[in-house]
């Protein structure tokens, strides 16, 4: 499916690993890229070379574009291109209103939104010498959804919402180069590492579907949009029914 193709995937942790993985399973040489866990990365890396791909793996903060031009030449040096960008780098951190000075409002829009931007405009020479290429970007169910759902996101729903923005806006610019630009909206999918039982069935007692969805229908969904060859610009909401109760 996707044989002789290559990859970028920023944040490689947990459901990144796994998108990784299932890249490489249908074909695709990875890179990884990492801003301080750099074991997490090495391992998905261990994982993608075991499915018979190759896997690079490269410390960078994508927040910044110092940062985001020198991986691009790193991948262009050891993979001589670029097809598909998943941009899955992101914090998540609540805080009360009234402690979002300037620095944690930069550092949630960074993460968040400002990473995909640099991103992208970086790898752009790449994927435009392809005859076609894919980015997929990462934002919320609940922004995608148009509500902001809890207090104390301020930050992350703003910059969250930013990205389903980006993604369409990108999407037009990018049509003429036949570079496909999309988003995916996780809802309950893995558990973070504080809730506890009663938190977890809470959450799935809210979701129509009655369950976590577990990182696979992440993956399942990155595949569908790095090998569409006319959905552009869409925001796929993977949430299990969230968005319609």
């Amino acid at each position: 499916m996707l044989t002789h193709r290559l990859a970028l995937v920023t944040g490689g942790k947990r459901i990144g690993r796994v998108v990784a993985e299932e890249l490489a399973r249908a074909g695709a040489d990875v890179a990884l890229s990492y801003r301080s866990s750099k074991q997490e990365a090495e391992e998905t890396a261990a994982r993608v070379r075991d499915l018979g791909q190759r896997a690079i793996v490269l410390k960078a903060d994508v927040s910044q574009p110092a940062d985001c031009a020198a991986l691009a030449a790193d991948i262009q040096r050891e993979f001589g291109g670029l097809d598909i960008v998943v941009n899955m780098a992101s914090t998540y951190v609540s805080r009360p209103l009234a402690e979002i000075d300037e620095q944690a409002w930069r550092d949630d829009i960074d993460a968040n939104l400002s990473s995909a931007f640099h991103v992208t405009q970086a790898m752009l020479p790449m994927l435009r010498a392809r005859p076609q290429a894919h980015i997929v970007n990462f934002t919320d169910w609940l922004p995608a959804s148009g509500r902001p759902g809890y207090t104390g996101f301020v930050a992350y729903y703003v910059a969250k919402a930013g990205v389903k923005a980006l993604t369409e806006a990108l999407a037009l610019e990018l049509a003429p180069d036949n570079i496909l630009v999309n988003a995916i909206a996780p809802g309950p999918i893995v558990p973070p590492p504080d809730l506890d039982a009663e938190e977890r069935e809470e959450v799935a007692r809210a979701t129509p579907l009655q369950r976590w969805g577990g990182e696979m229908e992440i993956a399942r969904a990155v595949l569908l949009l790095v090998t569409t060859g006319f959905i552009t610009g869409e925001t796929l909401r993977v949430d299990g029914g969230r968005h319609v109760k």
